[in-house]
């Protein structure tokens, strides 16, 4: 038998102590008194308990509410169907597991740098898009259209980004990532474009120099290892209109910055193939 730490004892004895030289010392309505005031004490604890719980969740309810009452309607059904479309791709071997809900947490927390607001307004939509019955054609027909190509493209772009925070991406995740973009008919070579840039990565992670560094903006650019001047030059210009940030300013802030991280790595790029 394998030997196991004994526990502190408790202070079930300590009380029955108590409780002995208090009927000792002051009788039978002493000891009466005694348990009273234990039982009203407890009562006021547990009810303050139970006051601090729900004044608590009030407060956060309150500030979610304020929160999504300051941004616009785009923004928020923009995120209420990105949660509902990134749930849905979680989904497709039949279940979302604990790993895959905080992987979307950590996207939202560190690459949207949500704050504390944001994310308990986040968690509620993941708990509803989880019990949600919508089907993805549903979800992928309201969003194509409502909202034009540069948001679609972002969106894509986003589910990327969450899959490939993954250390392995099964080949069924990426065809529903094709899926989404066929749906939403985002262009394949845009498509191919987002998708070859994260497989990159995911394969030779982020290069500082020589060859490894051109083949990652090659990615970058959805070029072919190789690609021309003139086709670089017409690939830099091309998705530089694609994502423009004022294109999704009406999105809201963190899709602003995405789209700004995105024309970082464009024109980053493009400076180091000029440079040869």
């Amino acid at each position: 038998m394998q030997y196991q730490r004994q526990q502190q004892p408790g202070c079930g004895g300590c009380l029955l102590i108590a409780l002995l030289i208090v009927f000792i010392s002051g009788g039978a309505p002493a000891l009466i008194s005694f348990l009273g005031t234990l039982i009203y004490t407890g009562l006021a604890g547990i009810l303050l308990f139970v006051a601090l719980f729900f004044g608590f969740s009030f407060w956060v309810r309150k500030k979610v509410a304020t929160y999504e009452q300051s941004q616009s309607e785009s923004h928020n059904r923009f995120v209420w169907l990105l949660v509902h479309i990134l749930i849905h791709t979680a989904k497709i071997d039949g279940q979302i597991t604990r790993d895959e809900v905080q992987t979307i947490h950590r996207f939202f927390q560190y690459n949207l740098r949500y704050s504390q607001t944001q994310m308990h307004w986040v968690k509620e939509l993941i708990k509803e898009a989880t019990n949600s019955t919508q089907s993805l054609d549903a979800l992928l027909q309201e969003f194509q259209s409502t909202f034009a190509y540069e948001p679609r493209l972002i969106l894509l772009e986003l589910v990327y980004q969450v899959l490939f925070t993954k250390t392995t991406v099964s080949e069924d995740e990426l065809k529903v990532a094709r899926y989404i973009a066929f749906y939403l008919n985002v262009a394949e070579y845009d498509q191919r474009t987002i998708e070859a840039k994260y497989r990159y990565r995911q394969q030779h992670g982020t290069a500082t120099g020589g060859r490894d560094m051109a083949g990652q903006h090659y990615a970058t650019l959805g070029l072919e290892n190789g690609a021309s001047k003139e086709e670089i030059k017409k690939a830099y210009r091309k998705l530089s209109m694609q994502y423009h940030p004022d294109k999704v300013r009406h999105l809201g802030d963190e899709f602003r910055t995405v789209a700004e991280e995105k024309m970082k790595e464009i024109n980053a790029a493009y400076d180091f193939f000029k440079k040869q």
